[in-house]
């Protein structure tokens, strides 16, 4: 689940890792390791998913800066549109659940009390 997460960080600016890293923090992933995600970033760039190239740091050593490629946005859009599919069928999910159920239920799938109900 990492790999669309990174792809939209780079889409939405060109980033290095450190970057990337506090985007993904940003979302909730708090438990991602640094050698994962360099991992990731070096297997998507040989998927040619992503470019890099050495840039200066403002005040330390060059960094990797990450850009994406026509081939990892068509990645991207690829996969969205998978979740897109995925997400129309739970809600329907969920819509034939709820309508299945008697008004004020206070049991979950299977009979089991509801918490709280």
């Amino acid at each position: 689940m990492l790999i669309p997460y990174v792809l939209v960080a780079v889409s939405l600016q060109r980033a290095h890792g450190y970057l990337i890293e506090e985007y993904l923090k940003s979302l909730g992933f708090f438990g991602i390791e640094m050698s994962t995600l360099y991992r990731t970033l070096r297997q998507l760039e040989k998927d040619g998913l992503l470019l890099s190239a050495w840039e200066p740091g403002p005040t330390g050593p060059a960094r990797r800066v990450y850009t994406m490629t026509e081939a990892g946005r068509t990645w991207l859009d690829s996969w969205a549109g998978a979740l897109e599919l995925y997400r129309g069928m739970i809600d329907r999910f969920f819509g034939l659940y709820t309508a299945a159920r008697p008004p004020g239920s206070a049991t979950g799938p299977g009979g089991e009390p509801r918490p709280g109900g």
